[in-house]
Parts: structure tokens; C-alpha cells; sequence
């Protein structure tokens, strides 16, 4: 399969980022150079677009991750990482009612005793959540308090 192929393969499951085409298909390449001009032609076609990669993320994952996380998804798939924070800087806001949808579904119900209560703060810190906002989850503090 041509390299070219490859790369249309992998667009056509999902988005992909340049330095992700990059990283994946470079096993691939049969002559210096080739790769690089496959993504250019790509790219000047709108197959490859960073703005589509970082709202599909923010699309599937942002209900169930927390701005940490999605920082790590981003980065992990080459992103710049200033597009990244401007994205992540519109979705801030979201955060704690996301938060709170997130520890509704998965517990329910206050926690009970410190042990539970650390279960509780560790699932939602292992999300991405911060501490503040998970501490605040706990509380139960209403969303409408994160004036900052």
C-alpha cells in the first residue's frame, strides 16, 4: 500500500494530527522526503486540519476528562501546544458542572466515610480534574461559586 493510502487509512477511522501521521507512517517511507510531501499535498487538501483534531478530542473526551487530561491527550497527539490551551481555555468554564455530571454517574451519593471519600477524590483526580474543583465536588458546592 502507497504512503499516501496508509495515511487516508488512518484519516478515514479519525482525525490525525501532522506529527501523529508523522510518527505513524515514517516506517513506511521508502525514500527521503516522501513522507513529508504526502502530508504537504494532504494538508493543502484539508485531510489534515489541527483545529478538527483538537474538536474531535474535545467532542469525545471532554465529557469524561477532566482540562489536565485533555492537555496530555493533546500533547500526546502533537497538537501546538498553544491551540491547545486556547481550547481548553473556552472549555474552563465547563469544568466543575462536567465534574459533577461525572461523580453523579459514577457514585451518586456523598461519600460516607474519609475512606470512601479519598476513592471518590482519587477517581476524579485520576480524570484530570483538579483538586479544588474535586474537592469542591465532594462538598457539594454548587457550580455557581467557581467565581475565580
Amino acid at each position: 500500500m502507497s504512503l499516501k493510502g496508509r495515511a487516508l487509512q488512518l484519516l478515514s477511522r479519525r482525525e490525525h494530527s501532522r506529527p501523529e501521521l508523522e510518527r505513524k507512517l515514517a516506517a513506511h517511507e521508502t525514500e527521503p522526503g516522501e513522507l513529508a510531501r504526502v502530508l504537504d499535498e494532504l494538508q493543502a487538501r484539508g485531510f489534515i486540519d489541527e483545529q478538527r483534531v483538537i474538536d474531535s478530542l474535545l467532542h469525545q473526551r471532554a465529557a469524561s476528562l477532566g482540562a489536565s487530561r485533555l492537555r496530555q491527550e493533546l500533547d500526546a497527539r502533537g497538537v501546538d501546544p498553544a491551540a491547545a490551551a486556547d481550547a481548553l481555555a473556552q472549555i474552563r468554564d465547563s469544568e466543575p458542572e462536567r465534574a459533577r455530571a461525572l461523580w453523579q454517574k459514577r457514585f451518586g451519593q456523598p461519600p460516607a466515610d474519609a475512606r470512601e471519600r479519598g476513592r471518590q477524590m482519587r477517581f476524579l483526580l485520576s480524570r484530570g480534574f483538579s483538586a479544588e474543583i474535586a474537592a469542591r465536588v465532594l462538598r457539594g458546592v454548587p457550580d455557581e461559586s467557581t467565581d475565580e
